[in-house]
């Protein structure tokens, strides 16, 4: 076999042509793929251009077809019928609204808001806090929260919520029992107790609904003391009864100790209205003629409650207490335990303790 030589004149092995020949039928190799490639996008970028000359040719035929000033005639007649449709149904509304609204001043005792003249006259001493006119027909409540305590069990609030958190951080507690008495067990004079937090449930939204009684009248303005309750019912449902007065058959009544004002309902419809619209009437009880109020009687349902979890700042609750001492003496020597800042503790305000067997209700305000 005759050697082949590189161009620098060294001779070449057979080995190395083979491997020379094997590097020129890849290169070969990918050249065709590349060249396979490229005129595949050649054939889809012709497509391309073929779509769009008949695109552009299809557009051509309509414009030709078409008058623009034909088209824009048309677009402002459509605008033109829409805009006088709409002019229509606003005149319709704005006829429907007049009406409800002439309505409402004829009746204007059945809305809430308009019946405030009506409304029982109270003397009032005010004795909150200056508010921002923001927060004017906000409704503000005062939380009465309930909590069912086990037997074995105390709660104890302190002055301070930061030594409440050090006690619940705490978690075990051990309370000594020397008060003196003789116990059984040497062993429990110590015993273990442990503290978590109190968790309630607040209300963060609340919905009333509102509705006027189409039966009922809130009659105010009574005396107070001069004649018993019953009898002052009675001579009210029998003045009321009289349709001289613009009465009617009564048919319950209610006497509301909050405020001393008197719920009248009739059997028929219609009575209430005409002696809400009179305002005052002229009542003889006893030997005097007094000038009673009448005004809307209005009912109030919760329509929407909720609620949202809320821990109790300086309260904690103590479990597992076992029944070694009496009632008072438990009191105290937790009281005592609590008490020691030595102990984690700090002055306590309140301590409520329920021994075993037995259950109770705590009862939270502000």
């Amino acid at each position: 076999m005759r050697e082949i030589c590189r161009d620098g004149g060294s001779e070449m092995t057979p080995e190395q042509v083979r491997q020379e020949i094997e590097r020129y039928k890849e290169l070969c190799s990918a050249v065709d793929q590349e060249n396979a490639a490229l005129q595949k996008e050649k054939e889809e970028t012709e497509q391309r251009i073929q779509q769009v000359k008949n695109t552009i040719e299809l557009i051509q035929e309509n414009i030709q077809q078409r008058n623009p000033l034909e088209d824009l005639i048309q677009s402002l007649q459509s605008q033109i019928f829409l805009a006088k449709e709409e002019k229509s149904g606003l005149k319709q509304e704005k006829e429907m609204l007049e009406e409800k609204l002439e309505e409402m001043r004829k009746k204007g005792w059945e809305d809430p808001m308009m019946m405030l003249p009506a409304l029982p006259e109270r003397n009032l001493v005010f004795k909150g806090l200056v508010t921002d006119k923001e927060d004017m027909n906000k409704l503000m409540l005062t939380p009465l929260i309930r909590y069912p305590l086990q037997g074995g069990s105390a709660l104890i609030t302190f002055e301070k919520a930061e030594v409440a958190q050090r006690v619940i951080e705490v978690k075990e507690h051990t309370v000594e029992l020397s008060n003196g008495e003789s116990l059984e067990e040497p062993d429990r004079c110590r015993m273990r107790v442990q503290a978590s937090p109190v968790d309630v449930l607040l209300p963060s939204a609340l919905e009333i609904g509102l509705a006027r009684s189409s039966k009922s009248i809130l009659v105010s303005g009574l005396p107070s003391r001069v004649i018993p309750e019953d009898i002052l019912l009675d001579k009210l449902e029998l003045f009321f009864s009289k349709t001289k007065n613009g009465g009617s058959e009564v048919e319950s009544r209610e006497f509301l100790d909050d405020c001393g004002q008197v719920v009248l309902t009739f059997v028929h419809d219609g009575v209430a209205e005409q002696l809400i619209a009179r305002g005052q009437v002229q009542v003889p009880i006893g030997k005097a003629k007094y000038k009673l109020k009448i005004s809307p009687y209005m009912r109030g349902e919760v329509t929407n409650i909720q609620f949202q979890p809320s821990r109790c700042a300086r309260t904690v609750l103590l479990s597992g207490i076992p029944d070694v001492l009496a009632e008072e003496p438990m009191r105290d020597a937790l009281e005592i335990h609590f008490q020691k800042e030595s102990r984690g503790g700090g002055e306590v305000d309140t301590l409520g303790y329920v021994p075993a067997g037995r259950r109770a209700v705590a009862v939270f305000g502000e």
